[in-house]
């Protein structure tokens, strides 16, 4: 007896009429006619609103949410999420902008990322938002643009702790790295910080990213908890923000299954106590990117050909990899797996094959699904990739060969 092949968890939260995916309350065809080309992202903001919800009715209302709007810095998006949302992060001037834009108060935006050059340390001090410290050389450099600006820099410490968050997606912590400062350096940067004088904020202590065990999620908040009073000892100022990072996962792969938040919930509520009594100013935030917008989304593209190559069927594109790198498989996958895909016209259709959807790319890397059982389509049908709504459009190399640009629609 052959083995029981893994599927897609249910992609369920687009509604299903008449055989057709509704997104924004509009079928898909409609919105395609709306948005007036192949391809498209779209993104629904009544899934934004239920996930903050969700967040909000489960977690323990002290924690405070901030959108890390690296994973999807559309400012439609952005702007919708600051509504919502306690406070937003960046991770660059253009971001920066972004999010000056919503009307965020700047105490509640937040830069992280190495290698800030000074242009953008200068906007961010004038914007008196708080730095993210990388390094012992950057806090030189914001103490130095600061006094020339006659500003007193907001600041936190970006820590690189001794551990990481097992089983993520990407682990951005623990061993030599260029994110934060390690773990045994910050006792000095604290006292350094001391002497310039700058506005001491806290810390930000993430660890890694799309996780989906919530046994690992709370072993890392364990962890970060018990560094961040350690740390705490030696703070030139009360800690009045301590940022523990994101890393909830969402399920793109056969086999995947949606984090379970309740245990994550009562853990959180077990240390919060604690940390108001030893870092009793503190607000402790949750910088969630990937979770809050990532199943809100999809890319859409149009099929221009269908061919059988040696008795496979082919579905070409008119997207690919220059806009959805993830779903190509090219962007951290060390083993291609299929993301969620159907054919958004006909979802389940009358007749079923097996099939490759490939986008208009000369390369072979250029795969949207690799021998996926899909409704059987043809040349106007529209193939849609779930899970597009983080680190889609910008993640990926859009200007690869010149095709035309793909456009964004929030609904």
């Amino acid at each position: 007896m052959s083995a029981v092949r893994p599927t897609h968890w249910p992609m369920s939260q687009f509604p299903v009429i008449d055989d057709c995916l509704h997104i924004g309350g509009m079928p898909l065809m409609q919105l395609a006619a709306r948005v007036g080309q192949t391809p498209f992202y779209a993104y629904d903001r009544r899934l934004l609103d239920e996930r903050v919800a969700l967040l909000r009715n489960r977690l323990p209302s002290a924690i405070q949410l901030h959108y890390a709007v690296k994973a999807n810095p559309m400012s439609a998006v952005t702007q919708h999420l600051a509504n919502l949302v306690d406070g937003l992060d960046v991770a660059s001037l253009g971001e920066l902008s972004v999010a000056l834009d919503t009307g965020m108060a700047p105490a509640e935006i937040s830069f992280a990322g190495p290698g800030k050059r000074p242009p953008e340390l200068t906007a961010a001090i004038a914007a008196g938002i708080t730095i993210n410290l990388e390094s012992a050389g950057e806090l030189e450099t914001v103490a130095r643009l600061g006094h020339g600006l006659g500003r007193q820099p907001r600041v936190a410490v970006r820590v690189n702790p001794d551990f990481e968050l097992k089983a993520s997606g990407m682990k951005m912590s623990g061993g030599p790295k260029p994110f934060g400062v390690d773990a045994e350096q910050v006792p000095v940067l604290l006292r350094r910080i001391g002497q310039l004088d700058l506005d001491f904020r806290g810390f930000h202590i993430f660890s890694g990213s799309q996780n989906l065990r919530a046994e690992a999620l709370i072993d890392a908040h364990d962890r970060t908890f018990e560094l961040a009073l350690r740390l705490a000892v030696d703070a030139p100022a009360p800690v009045r923000m301590l940022n523990i990072g994101g890393g909830f996962g969402i399920p793109y792969f056969p086999g995947d299954t949606p984090l379970e938040l309740e245990p994550v919930a009562a853990n959180l509520d077990h240390w919060l106590p604690t940390v108001k009594e030893q870092l009793p100013e503190a607000h402790v935030v949750l910088e969630l990117g990937r979770y809050l917008v990532g199943e809100a989304g999809i890319y859409v593209v149009e099929v221009v050909d269908r061919k059988v190559s040696r008795g496979h069927t082919f579905l070409v594109t008119n997207g690919g990899l220059h806009h959805h790198l993830a779903a190509s498989g090219n962007f951290g996958q060390v083993v291609r797996k299929n993301y969620p895909v159907v054919v958004g016209n006909r979802v389940m259709g009358n007749e079923r094959e097996i099939v490759s959807v490939v986008g208009p790319l000369c390369t072979p890397l250029d795969i949207l699904a690799d021998r996926m059982e899909l409704a059987k389509a043809d040349v106007g049908d529209l193939i849609v990739v779930f899970q597009s709504g983080a680190y889609g459009l910008t993640a990926s190399p859009a200007r690869f060969l010149s095709h035309p640009a793909c456009v964004e629609v929030l609904v």
